[in-house]
């Protein structure tokens, strides 16, 4: 056996005879038993277990009582405080979100006294609670703005955004096209990080991604709020999507250039009279069963 292990096993009062006397032969035991002589001045008191198990079990006890007492109290208020907290975030952040559908119209007054006419199939968000810092909302679709004077007045599209401080203003976002057009006092239009500003009678439109050139605008305010759509020299296909939302129709051409350039009018009010509108300058034909329309050429 090694030394180690018998002075360990010594350390451990696990020696036999035979090895205590083994233990004995080595030339540290001397030392060794020195060492151990000196050791017991440093033993620490007799212990018992049961006596300071009773004591340490007392003492559990009684810091559950006292943590008990306020412990409770505190989860409730936290809880409390939880529900406030979530609810005050929740209000603050939730956006009022207008919709709506083919064949619909509808006008909200904004926060500030501002009003907005929403044309058929579109979209309109803002926030309540942060308007009176932050006079904004996000359009998909077209809508006519009534803007009261103030702060800065934003109203951002997916395609630009348009900036202004007291105005009226029309902002049509469909795919493919986006048109600002001013009625009254000063429109920013900002598109791909450059600013345009709109005076009056103004009016900015992309269509395709192009920059397209308008004439001045002589009516006071959209056609669409009198229940007509106007073109002038837009492609055909923007006059049947236009169609489509105002009747909640599906059209299928037939032989016909949906990019041929079209200017006229629509009614809203009569289907019938509608499609004699958008057929009869381009020489088509039409025929109709229940929501679906087709057009061909004569």
């Amino acid at each position: 056996m090694d030394k180690e292990t018998l002075i360990l096993k010594w350390l451990n009062n696990d020696l036999n005879d035979q090895e205590l006397q083994a233990l004995k032969k080595l030339e540290d035991y001397d030392d060794l038993v020195k060492l151990d002589s000196n050791l017991q001045a440093f033993k620490a008191p007799e212990y018992k277990t049961s006596k300071e198990l009773e004591s340490v079990l007392s003492t559990i006890k009684s810091s559950k009582k006292q943590k008990t007492h306020w412990v409770k109290p505190f989860m409730r208020v936290a809880a409390i405080l939880a529900i406030c907290f979530s609810l005050y975030y929740y209000t603050t952040t939730i956006n009022t979100t207008i919709t709506t559908d083919m064949a619909q119209k509808t006008t909200i007054e904004l926060p500030d006294a501002s009003n907005v006419s929403l044309n058929a199939k579109s979209v309109l968000v803002f926030n309540k609670n942060s308007w009176k810092n932050n006079r904004e909302v996000e359009l998909q679709g077209e809508a006519f703005f009534k803007v009261a004077k103030g702060s800065s007045f934003n109203v951002i599209t997916k395609t630009g955004t348009v900036t202004v401080y007291g105005t009226q203003f029309n902002v049509k976002q469909r795919d493919n096209y986006f048109e600002v057009i001013c009625y009254e006092g000063l429109v920013g239009v900002t598109f791909n990080s450059q600013e345009t500003k709109l005076k009056p009678g103004d009016s900015f439109l992309i269509l395709d991604r192009k920059l397209i050139a308008k004439e001045k605008e002589n009516s006071l305010t959209p056609s669409w709020l009198n229940n007509e759509s106007q073109f002038k020299s837009i492609p055909y296909k923007q006059v049947i999507e236009e169609f489509e939302r105002q009747f909640n129709v599906d059209i299928t051409l037939i032989g016909v250039n949906s990019d041929e350039l079209f200017t006229g009018n629509f009614t809203h009010d009569s289907i019938e009279v509608a499609l004699k509108s958008i057929t009869l300058p381009l020489h088509l034909t039409y025929s109709q069963s229940n929501d679906s329309i087709i057009l061909k050429r004569e």
